[in-house]
């Protein structure tokens, strides 16, 4: 809507405001309408006008002065360069592409440690073929191999170690007993360490599989805080790497959101000319689950809506708060309990108004807080730069004190070097100075010294006569 600082400067400089009426081409009619609106030039498109922009563009080189076809390409190569970088540069903080890679990353490791966890129970199951009956899940039954090795070597010793793997005592005890009358194998201790060495690479999978799901957590709560909360983590995670972007997931319409992810089914079903699909990845949320067969595709469409709502506020909201996200969320809950039971749930403008109030006071605390974070990072750059400003006089004043002491020394030194020829000429007259007044008695010494000072005070009298007279004769004058 608002033209551009310099285009509005360009257009005033080079069309005086007499010839209003003079047609402007321009290649896109946005912003024909912008200056039209702001400064009130007529702009034409289309047509003509897209031909001869071409030719300018061609030869833009030839028809400016000083500029060259190879400075031409420079040039654009630059602008494409700094328009790409400064769509990459948004906010460090709210970079959606993480949560495309942790979800995708995600998604291939349980499916990695689904088929290592396997590889690891027939391997291991010709020995102990009784322990998957006694512990089905994967991580737990990789610990165990791990730790029991050679089941012929379990004893009533390692039963609580046993214990704090499974976290039972029943079934760690029934594992003792069902290592003593195993029907499996004899293992050689060389197999064993293939199998003990790859149950350890299954397990360090599985807890790094831990932290990145923590981490999703936690970067979800910065990037959409209220799709987050409305649909839960790994779902809107999904929703966002399906799209694209955070921002491409809220320029789609709910019915696009409600069946992202069964892309398949709905084409199947259009060519077939038979049902469409309720849902695609929302499927996977609780609220579908705990819905009633009749009313999962009408939950569904509502929880679409809700999503593409929390989406949206999620990409261009300023301070990302999940308070949206928890009120939406409330929503779907009395939506639920209305299809149950028939209570009317709260109408939309009662439920956003109140959003608004708290997302405002949510905004001025984290507002609030990111400017005390500012202060104290300002103040720690100042205590650093005046304690480096500190050390260099300190290293400064300590190099002057080393070359003063070398500076007096050299100076001693000259002058030692200049007065010695001196001394050895005037040692023999200072010499005889010193005689002649030892042999003056005492009384002609004082007579000498009285006569002089005579003599000044007659001068300091002459002097302050001649101050008198030039006195005397100002005053006078005046």
């Amino acid at each position: 809507g608002i033209l551009h600082e310099d285009l509005r400067l360009l257009l005033e400089t080079s069309m005086p405001a007499k010839k209003k009426k003079a047609l402007l081409g321009v290649a896109d009619p946005k912003i024909g309408a912008a200056i039209l609106e702001e400064l009130g030039y007529q702009c034409q498109t289309g047509g003509v006008v897209a031909e001869i922009l071409r030719g300018i563009r061609l030869h833009f080189h030839a028809l400016v002065k000083g500029l060259t076809a190879q400075s031409a390409s420079k040039a654009q190569l630059g602008l494409g360069h700094s328009y790409s970088r400064a769509k990459v540069k948004f906010n460090v903080n709210r970079v959606d592409n993480m949560i495309i890679q942790s979800i995708s990353l995600l998604d291939q490791l349980d499916k990695d440690i689904n088929t290592f966890s396997m590889r690891v129970r027939e391997w291991y199951g010709y020995h102990f073929p009784e322990l998957i009956k006694i512990v089905p899940e994967n991580a737990t039954y990789c610990r165990l191999a791990k730790f029991i090795g050679n089941r012929k070597e379990l004893s009533e010793e390692s039963l609580e170690a046993l214990e704090e793997i499974v976290m039972d005592s029943a079934k760690a005890q029934a594992i003792l007993e069902a290592s003593r009358s195993s029907m499996g194998m004899d293992i050689s201790p060389l197999d064993l360490i293939n199998i003990e060495s790859f149950s350890s690479r299954v397990i360090s999978l599985s807890e790094y599989r831990r932290g990145l799901q923590e981490y999703l957590r936690s970067k979800m709560s910065q990037v959409a805080p209220s799709l987050s909360a409305l649909i839960g983590e790994v779902v809107g995670a999904r929703l966002i790497s399906h799209a694209g972007s955070l921002t491409n997931l809220a320029k789609y319409p709910a019915s696009t959101v409600q069946i992202l992810g069964a892309e398949k089914a709905l084409f199947r079903a259009l060519k077939t000319r038979g049902n469409t699909p309720k849902y695609g990845l929302i499927f996977h949320s609780t609220f579908i689950g705990r819905a009633a067969a009749k009313n999962k595709g009408r939950i569904s469409r509502y929880l679409a809506n809700k999503c593409t709502i929390a989406s949206r506020i999620d990409c261009f909201s300023e301070v990302p708060t999940s308070v949206f996200g928890d009120k939406l969320r409330e929503q779907v809950e009395e939506r639920l309990a209305f299809y149950e039971t028939g209570e009317p749930p709260r109408k939309n403008l009662e439920v956003m108004k109140e959003a608004v109030a708290e997302a405002s006071e949510v905004v001025a605390e984290v507002k609030r807080k990111m400017e005390k974070k500012e202060k104290k990072k300002k103040k720690r750059e100042k205590r650093r730069l005046e304690a480096l400003a500190a050390v260099a006089a300190e290293v400064e004043d300590a190099e002057e004190n080393d070359t003063e002491p070398k500076r007096k020394k050299r100076k001693r030194q000259q002058e030692e070097a200049e007065s010695e020829p001196e001394l050895e000429q005037n040692g023999l007259e200072e010499e005889e100075e010193e005689e002649e007044e030892e042999a003056l008695p005492r009384k002609k010494r004082k007579v000498a010294a009285e006569e002089a000072a005579a003599e000044e005070e007659e001068e300091e009298k002459e002097k302050k006569k001649k101050k008198k007279k030039k006195k005397a004769k100002d005053s006078g004058e005046d």
